[in-house]
């Protein structure tokens, strides 16, 4: 007899013949002779008697098929096999209708998901089929009932869903030192250790890229300038050997000369070991040019995931003060406002400038010069960002301005604003770590279903006691995956366990990555305050003071949540100032289709990213500066700052220097500019004419407009998601 039916999404449910009855009569009544009751009641009790104990749906429909076959009534039959492939045929039909769109690369939301992935491709196909087919599989086997509900019903989003089933990561700090002294095995193929600068940037490069094929999220070099430097130096002492041999004699005593900098010089006038030391560094700077121009270029040539998309690259530079170290930012900077190709803006790496006090930030500190080189760079390039170093978050006890490795205790972050640094079980450092996979709730939605809710009070509390169910809810949801990843291997990661992830070198191949995994994040991420705030209290943080103060206790109240669940689970649990692309879009839509179109809220295309104030609020930096600022302390999984400027940056670097001081001055950990940039695809000709539809050199409609989507940049908007473009469209200049 049947007790249980294995449903088609793998859940198991009690058996109930009721169904078998309903769905025989559906199929008598589409016949002539319509319904038979006592056939129908002998098929279903012979196949509820004679059944398995446990069957599954396709198994009962077979039987009924059969037991109508066998019968008289072979209309009924025919009906009832009808209605079943019917049935299949709607299934199939969503997933159908899905595929087709891909396949004739349609501009939707499906395929604009990440403006960073070229769906158009062919290979950007197959991980867009893989994609959408996976999450379903996820959905039934992977989460619990009630998370998949808290999905479903858009109270949290699953980060790179589709990637669950792969155990996979999200990112990691590259210690790249590491790999350069060393060397790495991927997988096929070893890698030799580095000797010289050209080398060195190429080992870089292809540490992140392999990398990227192990993981769903990005990759960062925390020390890019320190790590390199060793091998301007080695750089160095090739080329003094080259002149040995020119010159027939040795200049051993040269090898390690003191050199205040690595700049170009002419040789004019120079004269013995003042001749030789300066031609070999003005060799030795073109190289070390050329391998930044090299790195550069690969790291937005170089594809990954199957072809699909450049990597999702990051470096973090500018505290490094000897020589070698300032000629590496020195040159990594001129090359990137050099641009690629023909003059076009690198769109990766994210360069992001460590602003410290006393190394590079006030003019009597040593780096300073770079410093204001790196803002001229960022007018025109859109990059560096900055990282800032002072703010009391970002601040390690251990940090030592004489100390060689200091770079060990500065924080680094990566382009979208993940941050990894606080660890309860290890060293406080980003190197070697990352995050392990986020999620991220809608405040919106929790804050709407309190509205109606008459005293403020009352509304609010009621918010509280939500929101608290659904970090509740992520905090289990994340350690269920946790568990799940760390079920992997080594020997899943060839890199990434090998010679990046700290602690790696202790495991074996077939050994879980349990132990290691521990010094990585989870991070519960939040979208919509500025609509929460106007759902709770009529007006948002950035128009209201009394808003602005709630607003500070919804993401203090995270926070603390999270310290608990940090000890509940004992693993880093962080709270994230979510960069949402499609999510801005997505939260939006359901819930306007459920609760109609609700002014502030939910009358616009998206969702305002995290903490920040709404893209199209008029307000000055300043003002902008003081309401996110606090909010950057409470989100130590990871924040930006950022604001608008009109005009043309390039000959305004001090525009970039006063954004900096704002974030020095009210302690954010982390912020960028965003400003017009325009360039002919045809002749290259560039302006910062936000209006500019046609070049007014060649006449070309041919223009590329270069905009941050998130943190990182976007060549072109046409790889935007609907409600991405509907933001940039609201977007105002801040003063």
């Amino acid at each position: 007899m049947i007790q249980t039916v294995i449903k088609r999404d793998g859940r198991i449910v009690g058996f109930n013949e009721d169904k078998i009855t309903a769905a025989i009569r559906k199929a008598m009544l589409h016949t002539n002779e319509g319904e038979d009751i006592e056939l129908l009641r002998q098929i279903t009790v012979r196949i509820a008697c004679c059944g398995k104990e446990q069957m599954s749906v396709e198994e009962i429909q077979d039987a009924v098929e059969l037991e109508l076959m066998k019968s008289h009534r072979k209309d009924v039959a025919k009906a009832y096999i009808s209605y079943r492939n019917q049935r299949s045929i709607a299934r199939r039909a969503k997933t159908k209708e899905m595929f087709l769109e891909i396949i004739e690369t349609k501009s939707n939301d499906i395929t604009r998901e990440n403006a960073n992935m070229n769906t158009d491709t062919p290979a950007g196909m197959m991980m867009k089929f893989s994609s959408e087919t996976t999450k379903p599989f996820v959905d039934d086997y992977l989460l619990a009932e009630d998370i998949k509900n808290a999905v479903r019903q858009g109270y949290l989003h699953i980060h790179d869903k589709d990637y669950y089933p792969t155990k996979s990561l999200t990112c990691v700090q590259h210690p790249l030192d590491k790999v350069l002294k060393n060397g790495f095995f991927a997988g096929h193929g070893e890698s030799r250790p580095a000797k010289r600068i050209e080398t060195a940037g190429i080992l870089g490069c292809i540490s992140m890229e392999t990398a990227q094929n192990e993981m769903h999220g990005g990759q960062s070099i925390p020390a890019f300038d320190f790590y390199l430097a060793p091998y301007v130096r080695s750089s160095y002492i090739e080329e003094i050997k080259i002149l040995e041999k020119l010159y027939e004699q040795t200049f051993i005593h040269l090898h390690h000369a003191e050199i205040p900098d690595f700049e170009i010089k002419t040789l004019e006038e120079l004269k013995g070991d003042d001749r030789i030391v300066q031609h070999a560094i003005n060799q030795t700077v073109n190289r070390v040019h050329q391998s930044m121009e090299a790195f550069i270029h690969n790291m937005n040539t170089i594809h990954s995931r199957g072809g699909n998309q450049v990597v999702f690259s990051s470096v973090n530079y500018g505290t490094d003060t000897s020589p070698e170290g300032r000629c590496v930012i020195r040159e990594i900077l001129k090359s990137t406002d050099r641009g690629v190709g023909n003059g076009a803006t690198a769109i990766f790496p994210i360069q992001i400038w460590k602003k410290k006090r006393g190394v590079n930030y006030l003019p009597e500190d040593p780096n300073y010069d770079l410093y204001q080189l790196a803002c001229k760079v960022s007018a025109h390039r859109f990059f560096p960002n900055f990282l800032n170093l002072d703010a009391t978050f970002n601040q390690h006890e251990k940090w030592d301005p004489e100390d060689p490795k200091r770079y060990e205790y500065e924080t680094a972050t990566m382009g979208c604003r993940t941050r990894v640094f606080e660890n309860r079980h290890g060293e406080k450092t980003s190197i070697g770590r990352g995050n392990l996979s986020f999620s991220t709730i809608n405040l919106v939605r929790i804050a709407i279903e309190c509205m109606n809710i008459e005293k403020e009070e009352d509304r609010i509390k009621n918010f509280f006691e939500k929101l608290d169910e659904i970090l509740t809810m992520s905090a289990r949801q994340l350690y269920d995956r946790f568990k799940f990843q760390s079920t992997a291997q080594a020997k899943q990661f060839p890199l990434l366990m090998s010679s990046l992830w700290v602690g790696c070198e202790n495991l074996k191949p077939n050994d879980t990555i349990k132990d290691v995994m521990i010094h990585g994040t989870l991070g519960i991420g939040f979208i919509g305050l500025a609509e929460c705030l106007v759902a709770l209290r009529g007006k948002h943080h950035g128009e209201d003071d009394a808003s602005q103060e709630l607003g500070l206790k919804i993401v203090q109240r995270m926070k603390d949540r999270v310290s608990e669940f940090a000890n509940q689970y004992n693993l880093n649990y962080s709270v994230l100032a979510t960069p949402a692309e499609g999510l801005a879009g997505k939260f939006t839509a359901m819930d306007r289709k459920h609760f109609g179109m609700l002014h502030g809220i939910t009358d616009r295309d998206y969702y305002t990213n995290s903490n920040h104030i709404p893209v199209y609020y008029k307000c000055g930096m300043a003002h902008k500066a003081r309401i996110e600022a606090p909010y950057h302390d409470l989100t130590r999984g990871g924040h930006i700052f950022y604001v608008e400027i009109d005009g043309d940056a390039t000959h305004n670097p001090e525009a970039i220097m006063n954004v900096v001081d704002l974030i020095d001055r009210y302690n954010m950990g982390y912020g960028s500019v965003n400003h017009n940039r325009n360039r002919c695809m045809d002749c290259g000709y560039e302006n910062a004419d936000a209006k500019m539809e046609k070049c007014p050199e060649c006449q070309s409609v041919n223009i590329d407009r270069l905009q941050r989507i998130t943190g990182y940049l976007v060549g072109t908007t046409d790889r935007w998601n609907h409600a991405k473009l509907s933001e940039l469209k609201d977007r105002i200049v801040h003063h």
